[in-house]
């Protein structure tokens, strides 16, 4: 009987050897756990605060992009009008030549008939 004992209590010894071996391990994994929650937490704070920014970004970008097509039409239809402006001051001073063109003329004749 004292053999089966013997054999008993090494299988005991054995068995709470594994159990405070699995304890050990559990425990590290525990700790595993928890810094990487830790982790996941920062993360996830982390991308809140850049979907903050993200989103004040596109704001702002929506907001300058639209500004910028209102200088684009300004512009063009400023440089449009400019553009009527040179082509009638163009008209108006060809008109001009030709009047006078036809005042010199007249005034030619005029003065070639008294002689």
């Amino acid at each position: 009987m004292s053999q089966q004992g013997a054999a008993l209590q090494s299988y005991n010894n054995e068995l709470v050897k594994c159990i405070e071996e699995l304890c050990v391990k559990r425990d590290d994994l525990h700790k595993q756990i928890l810094s990487e929650e830790e982790e996941k937490q920062k993360i996830q704070n982390d991308v809140r605060i850049l979907t903050e920014k993200l989103a004040k970004v596109n704001e702002s970008l929506a907001k300058k992009m639209a500004m910028r097509n209102e200088f684009d039409k300004t512009i063009a239809e400023t440089e449009a009008a400019y553009m009527k402006i040179i082509e009638s001051s163009h008209t108006l001073l060809n008109v001009l030549k030709s009047e006078a063109d036809v005042l010199k003329d007249k005034g030619h004749l005029k003065f070639t008939k008294s002689l």
